[in-house]
């Protein structure tokens, strides 16, 4: 995953690894690698068999990796059917970054409102179908918004370009908005994905 964030107006890049990938029989250590290999935080897929048929894994994950990779920022990338329901339990596990689908919610200002009040950041997520005009509406109310490039729900898929025109035009609207552009990423993408969204 690749979060562009604005600082005093300044693009800084940062990298998210996702760990769906790793080995889970070895995750603490693996994560503590990327992390010492100079990831910026970890990207955890969060997924309950409902909003995407793949199941993950949930708080008390998030809990131990806070308590092994200490000091780690943590970005929960919530793929579940009712966001609401977690907010408190990934908060109280040690969660920085609360992330949730547009398309999972009829309102979602309730839960954006939860979050804050669970002192995480608020990540809003849109999949490949969704048009990006529709998260406009929250864009005031949110600190980062996650642009999916692959079909959410399984690793290792490929890049979808026509996702770049979306970036680019939160970028053109929004200069100091946080972008998070996540799937498919890697050594051969990952210089166009940082252009595109500085």
């Amino acid at each position: 995953t690749l979060t562009v964030v604005m600082k005093m107006k300044c693009p800084i890049i940062k990298i998210g690894p996702s760990i769906l990938n790793a080995d889970l029989s070895n995750l603490a250590y693996e994560c503590q690698n990327l992390i010492h290999q100079g990831a910026d935080y970890l990207h955890l897929d969060v997924m309950d068999g409902h909003f995407v048929p793949a199941i993950t894994f949930g708080p008390p994950v998030v809990k131990c990796l806070k308590e092994k990779v200490s000091g780690t920022y943590i970005d929960a990338h919530m793929m579940v059917q009712s966001p609401i329901r977690w907010v408190k339990e990934m908060s109280l596990a040690g969660a920085n970054q609360y992330t949730f689908h547009l398309e999972s919610m009829d309102e979602p200002n309730s839960v954006i409102n939860l979050i804050r009040d669970a002192n995480m950041k608020v990540g809003l997520a849109i999949k490949p179908n969704t048009q990006v005009e529709q998260i406009l509406p929250f864009i005031d109310k949110i600190d980062i918004v996650l642009i999916m490039t692959v079909e959410p729900g399984f690793g290792g898929q490929t890049f979808m370009n026509d996702m770049i025109p979306k970036i680019e035009f939160l970028r053109t609207r929004f200069p100091y908005l946080d972008i998070e552009v996540d799937g498919g990423i890697n050594s051969t993408n990952v210089g166009s994905c940082a252009k595109v969204t500085m």
